[in-house]
């Protein structure tokens, strides 16, 4: 093959032919770096890191961009390159012309158990890292098995136990822990027989696909072929499924045949377990009161005075209920103090930054959620404290409550609210 000199101006755009998680990212740390080196597992987390929020291509770069994130030469980097080639990580494509274009395809590692079974790779992963620290390592992706021959798997699934309707309630029954337990709502062989293969990429049939697809038949209530019709319309023109599109379609389906409802889980009250005591009749407690016995959606439609939330709002919501399984009491509370510090404004990006630590905080009551609200806020007002800027902040901060001097806003604030309770 011809030398082809590599030059800062030169262009570059990254495509992703697999699916990538923190998993991989993970694998590739622990048995790729000890076999390529750093600076190779570098420049693959940096392409990685150029790719799209979809994660499928990446704006146009030049090569310069590289050199300033990764501090490296380009000699460096291609040395590094060639080794992610040389391992089944990249593939490079080239086009000459008055600036070279290269096209960099992204593939996952190998799992932990094909690597360890892998000829080459595991005998120099053993041969890099010594006898000790290789059976450490293999004993840390070890799966761990119980013998279960005597005994009978009798667990619940949530199909069995709940039932998704397009009423405005959802109770809880006693309290779950780990993941949904959700058996095949649909036929998954026939799903993806039902597409050509010329149409499909293989590569999107994996694990967390299929989730979403179970989680999403169930809770629209979609059967096999419905859903094979669905996956036909979200496919994109490289043969993946867009999630984001394939959620968007399945609920307008739902809420099209449900004269524009959305299903429980996005109706849902705080289950019975995570509420207060019943009796506590100061302001604070009757708001609690009022986060903990409404629906997300109810409350979200009356901030918007009655009418209908958005789609962008409902999508949220969704996210907060279904992706990080946020209690219904902790998503109401989330919502009022985002709109109040967000001049009535739910900004995803704000309210993404704020969930994703209560769910790291793992808040489940409606009062842990005001607690870590209020505590967050005086935390940043401290940092503004010799501002001239008054820090919006909602009307169930303690201090408020407590105050005989509140605003005529504050009052009206405080009455709107109590009247859900009323």
């Amino acid at each position: 093959m011809k030398m082809i000199t590599l030059l800062p101006a030169d262009k570059y755009i990254v495509v992703n032919k697999t699916l990538l998680t923190d998993k991989e990212r993970k694998n590739l740390i622990s048995l790729y770096e000890p076999v390529i080196g750093y600076e190779a597992v570098s420049l693959y987390l940096t392409l990685w890191r150029d790719l799209d929020r979809l994660e499928l291509v990446s704006m146009d770069y030049n090569h310069h961009h590289l050199m300033s994130l990764l501090k490296s030469d380009l000699e460096t980097i291609k040395k590094a390159r060639i080794s992610l080639e040389a391992i089944g990580l990249l593939k490079t494509y080239l086009k000459i012309g008055d600036l070279n274009s290269y096209v960099y395809e992204l593939y996952s590692p190998l799992s932990p158990k094909e690597f360890f079974a892998h000829p080459i790779f595991s005998v120099i992963l053993y041969n890099n890292l010594g006898k000790y620290e290789y059976e450490l390592l293999k004993t840390e992706y070890k799966e761990y098995k119980v013998d279960l021959k005597e005994y009978e798997d009798i667990t619940s699934s949530l199909d069995t136990t709940y039932k998704a309707t397009s009423q405005t309630s959802f109770e809880a029954i006693g309290k779950k822990e780990g993941n949904l337990n959700l058996q095949d709502q649909v036929d998954f062989d026939l799903l993806f027989s039902s597409i050509p293969k010329g149409i499909l990429n293989e590569r999107s049939l994996n694990k967390k696909l299929k989730e979403l697809i179970n989680s999403l038949s169930f809770i629209y209530n979609l059967d096999t072929l419905k859903m094979t019709e669905l996956l036909r319309l979200v496919l994109n023109e490289k043969g993946y499924i867009d999630k984001e599109e394939l959620r968007k379609t399945a609920r307008k389906y739902y809420q099209y045949n449900n004269n524009g409802k959305l299903p429980t889980l996005v109706y849902r009250t705080q289950p019975e377990y995570l509420k207060n005591p019943v009796g506590n009749n100061t302001n604070r407690g009757k708001i609690i009161g009022v986060f903990e016995n409404t629906s997300p959606y109810d409350f979200l439609k009356s901030k918007y005075k009655g009418a209908s939330p958005t789609s962008r709002d409902l999508k949220l919501l969704e996210m907060l209920l279904i992706d990080l399984n946020l209690k219904p009491a902790v998503v109401n509370v989330l919502i009022d103090y985002v709109l109040k510090k967000n001049d009535n404004k739910l900004n995803q990006a704000f309210v993404e930054t704020i969930a994703g630590q209560w769910k790291r905080l793992n808040i489940e009551t409606a009062e842990d959620a005001m607690n870590v609200a209020e505590k967050e806020h005086k935390k940043y007002s401290k940092k503004i404290n010799n501002s001239k800027v008054k820090m919006a902040e909602p009307v169930w901060f303690n201090e408020k409550l407590e105050s005989e001097s509140m605003s005529q806003e504050e009052t009206e604030e405080l009455a709107s609210i109590l009247n859900k309770y009323k």
